[in-house]
């Protein structure tokens, strides 16, 4: 391992004087390209440095140990090299890891689209309060979050809500909670006492832009309407609502939020965008024949992945068997530690495979 992490620091070292090269400061997309990588191997180099400078560390106590004959220089070299000694398997494990291909999406901004499933009215108030976890999450992180489209339910809630967030590394953190969420607890609807169980489904999608892919105009179906509920005195006497259809796949997004027709359409076109980009992932995967074992980093949205139990104060990850309380979760207090433990497993995985 020492010959590779040399190479790769030496690498580095040669791509920082490019850096600094005229040539390349001059070319702005060239500068970008470089400065990007830079960033992107900034850990892994830290990581590698630290790695070989423990074993160097470790060398030259084992070299001084063989020349003294003071005992307490011995005992003080001695418990240097168990020192770094015991800081080799966790950075060996972390360089491992970093020299894994990641994934190439978590860098990007995701579209987050919450819809209300089986529960009716108590569904649609539970995808809200996924909405507002994931906004007070989000504001922790200081992301930003920009609501594209959403459908109201008269009782509270959603019955659905697309909207973008945008942030360091988004995807990397958001796509674990693509799947079905389930709730188990007591509507306010309900006069009886009775538990019910809802259920909502979330889909996070890398943002894609036109390099990723390529939409032909001609493809397009675009209907506009007049938006309706709140939106001040134009709704419902503008045409500023636009549906936008892809006909090759029949793909439909809409949007009525925004302030104009102008601003509703290109709304559309970056969730249109999203959803192809999903699509054109998932065919490659087909192609390839990419079977995972689990569905950690990549939830399919058919599958239940979480389950917030009111009464028991529970709230389990059935990927990971993760246990937190209901409030801390959905409140977004503790839904980092949820969020972790899927990383930390996924993490394992990709170890395992690259074993």
């Amino acid at each position: 391992m020492r010959d590779k992490l040399e190479k790769l620091i030496e690498a580095y070292g040669e791509l920082e004087q490019k850096l600094g090269d005229p040539a390349v400061v001059s070319d702005p997309k060239e500068y970008a390209r470089l400065a990007k990588e830079h960033s992107s191997q900034a850990d892994l180099v830290s990581r590698a440095r630290e790695y070989l400078g423990a074993l160097d560390d470790i060398e030259a106590a084992k070299e001084m140990l063989r020349e003294t004959s003071d005992p307490d220089d011995k005992s003080m070299l001695q418990d240097d090299i168990a020192a770094n000694e015991e800081k080799l398997p966790a950075l060996e494990e972390d360089i491992k890891f970093m020299l894994i291909p990641g994934d190439p999406n978590d860098e990007k901004d995701t579209i987050v689209e919450i819809r209300a499933g089986v529960g009716g009215d108590e569904a649609a108030i539970f995808a809200g309060d996924l909405f507002k976890m994931y906004e007070r999450f989000c504001s922790s992180r200081g992301w930003k979050i920009e609501v594209f489209s959403s459908s109201p339910s008269e009782a509270g809630g959603f019955k659905t809500i697309e909207f973008k967030v945008t942030g360091d590394k988004v995807y990397s953190v958001m796509k674990y909670e693509s799947g079905v969420h389930r709730v188990q607890r007591v509507p306010k609807t309900e006069s009886q006492g009775r538990i019910q169980t809802s259920t909502a489904t979330v889909a996070v999608l890398p943002e894609a832009d036109d390099i990723d892919i390529k939409i032909d105009q001609s493809d397009l179906r675009i209907d506009t309407y007049c938006a309706s509920g709140p939106g001040g005195q134009c709704v419902n006497t503008t045409y500023s609502a636009v549906r936008i259809t892809h006909l090759p796949t029949n793909t439909v997004v809409q949007s009525q939020d925004q302030r104009s027709q102008i601003q509703n359409r290109e709304v559309c076109m970056q969730m249109l965008r999203a959803r192809l980009y999903e699509m054109e992932l998932e065919r490659q995967q087909a192609e390839l024949g990419a079977e995972r074992a689990s569905q950690i980093g990549h939830g399919n949205r058919s599958e239940k992945i979480r389950t917030y139990n009111q009464p028991q104060d529970r709230v389990t990850d059935h990927r990971v068997g993760f246990n937190g309380t209901y409030n801390g979760v959905l409140l977004g207090d503790t839904l980092p530690s949820v969020i972790d433990a899927l990383a930390a497993a996924d993490r394992a995985e990709k170890l395992a495979q690259a074993v």
